[in-house]
């Protein structure tokens, strides 16, 4: 760690505020406010991966944040850091994920080129710091929830500006000033330790969940994961999302995964069935935690690891195995025709919504808004403002709004 890293104080909060009642760490302030959050409920209704209707019990955006909470808690106490920081960072991850997912992203992205951009990471830095209501400064703007320095920065996924080239990045020009005051001494472009444990969790809990719920929607047959020709278009797609992936190297992974004594032989419904489908999601998870563990332990010793005392250390094996798994969602159920055909209803959508908005603002944007968008400086300020709106939105709120506004 670096010394202007120690010298940061890590439970500083942007505003200062005195403690309500004795005896609760910061970091359990901050898993509070997340846990309470606006911002966190509206995660109920936007989608993971598959959609209300296509199985009873679909995955939200909201209890994948609670499974990965669960899997970054463990994992950061089991390596010695602070579990409610973890966790606070785990349930924040996914709160700036606007309406229908990764589709509902790109389309904000292309209709907001004036203002900067958007970006799910990045927005959810806005909505801790910005948008979420919480607290105020002194000068009178909204500072969110007003984490500690170390919460914002374990929540950081992608912790640099937008980059030419770089597709990921986790704060907006109009954030950067409390961007540099959480990031204040921490090394250029290098995530804590707790923001990779929150990382990691992400990838585990999606990953597994996601095969789950293919299975469960029937979206999915275990048997065509051993059909050669089936497993050489995964191993296609699996290598392309993977610098320097070997289609070889992702069969043995693959190979790895259907060998395991958990791994189950079908899936039809059943009780037994879907008993044995649990079983696979809690071993698969223990498998990729205790890797990481082992690995992480074995390169930086046994005493406590937090902030910036080490890297999570992740074999590449149990990277290919989880981007494996991740490919199996991809093409079973996003890359369905029947979801590529939604996904161009939900884009049209979104750019609508946006038009619509900008047109008739600040008459149809929430009470929330609509100071910000009369105080903007300039046309792009306004746009931002009117993205901030529609990235709020859930999958059914976004429909119905839409619905309104273009009747």
């Amino acid at each position: 760690m670096s010394l202007d890293a120690r010298a940061a104080p890590a439970e500083e909060r942007w505003v200062e505020e005195p403690p309500k009642r004795p005896g609760r760490s910061a970091y359990e302030r901050d898993r509070a406010r997340v846990l309470h959050s606006s911002a966190l409920r509206r995660l109920a209704a936007k989608t993971q991966v598959v959609v209300p209707g296509e199985s009873d019990l679909p995955r939200t955006r909201l209890t994948h944040s609670l499974e990965c909470a669960q899997i970054g808690r463990e994992l950061g106490k089991a390596l010695g850091a602070d579990a409610d920081l973890v966790e606070t960072a785990c349930l924040a991850h996914d709160l700036g994920h606007p309406p229908f997912g990764h589709t509902g992203e790109a389309a904000l992205d292309e209709v907001a080129q004036a203002a900067g951009g958007f970006e799910g990471n990045a927005q959810s830095l806005r909505i801790l710091t910005r948008l979420e209501a919480k607290r105020f400064s002194p000068a009178g703007r909204s500072v969110g929830l007003n984490l500690t320095r170390a919460a914002l920065d374990a929540a950081s996924k992608y912790p640099w500006p937008r980059q030419e080239g770089s597709r990921k990045y986790g704060v907006y020009d109009d954030d950067l000033d409390v961007f540099r005051w959480f990031r204040q001494g921490a090394p250029d472009g290098r995530r804590c330790l707790e923001a990779q444990v929150m990382d990691w969790s992400d990838d585990i809990a999606y990953s597994v969940h996601d095969l789950e719920d293919a299975l469960e929607a029937g979206h999915l047959r275990l048997d065509v994961l051993r059909d050669p020709g089936e497993r050489g278009q995964l191993m296609t797609l699996t290598a392309s999302r993977v610098d320097g992936a070997e289609a070889a190297e992702v069969e043995e992974a693959l190979d790895r995964l259907l060998a395991l004594p958990f791994w189950p032989s079908a899936y039809d419904g059943s009780h037994r069935s879907l008993a044995a489908l649990k079983n696979t999601t809690s071993q698969l998870i223990g498998r990729f935690c205790q890797t990481a563990e082992h690995a992480t332990r074995e390169q930086f010793g046994q005493q406590p690891l937090r902030r910036y005392d080490a890297d999570l250390v992740v074999p590449r094996e149990a990277r290919l195995e989880v981007e494996v798994l991740k490919a199996v969602a991809d093409r079973y159920v996003m890359s369905r025709d029947e979801a590529a055909r939604r996904y161009v209803d939900q884009r049209a959508l979104v750019h609508d919504l946006v038009d619509a908005l900008l047109r008739g603002a600040p008459g149809g944007l929430e009470p929330l808004l609509r100071d910000d968008f009369l105080a903007a400086p300039d046309d792009a300020g306004r746009l931002r403002v009117v993205i901030d709106q529609v990235a709020q939105l859930t999958d059914t709120s976004a429909a119905t709004l839409h619905a309104r506004l273009t009747a």
